[in-house]
């Protein structure tokens, strides 16, 4: 049993070595804290990459039905992601010891380049693995003409 008492501020001095070096950020910031039933989930992480034919998105997103997220492109050119990871229903009887998974409310929005072809998007969930393919548009490449130089 330790007896530290520990008090809402950081203190660097604090001889508690077992104690989590982030709880006094939990009661400051409501997405750490798992207290906020919106904001732990906002920040979904997604991945961009671009291949000569599409521009490929793929976000981890683990317990979420297809059900559950939106893909839609607004304003001609900007893709966006939402969605919400319910929460597991709770038993009176239950009795918690640690919640790190993270539930609630989430959006992304990527502005697409020129050569996005918005109206070919294709989105699939699988394994948990949102990927949203958006084919990119072929450039035309400048006809070059010659010009003879007289003289």
């Amino acid at each position: 049993m330790s007896m530290v008492r520990r008090s809402s501020a950081f203190d660097p001095f604090s001889m508690d070595l077992w104690a989590d070096p982030f709880d006094a950020f939990r009661s400051i910031i409501p997405a750490v804290s798992g207290n906020s039933e919106t904001a732990a989930f906002a920040n979904a992480r997604f991945d961009w990459k671009e291949t000569p034919e599409a521009h490929v998105f793929k976000a981890d997103l683990p317990g979420v039905k297809k059900e559950e997220v939106k893909v839609e492109v607004e304003d001609g050119n900007v893709l966006v992601v939402s969605g919400e990871r319910s929460r597991e229903k709770e038993d009176k009887n239950d009795k918690w010891h640690h919640v790190e998974r993270s539930s609630g409310k989430f959006v992304r929005r990527f502005r697409l380049p020129e050569n996005a072809k918005v109206e070919e998007v294709k989105a699939g969930l699988e394994n948990g693995v949102l990927t949203v393919t958006v084919p990119k548009a072929e450039i035309k490449k400048p006809e070059v003409k010659a010009i003879e130089i007289s003289g």
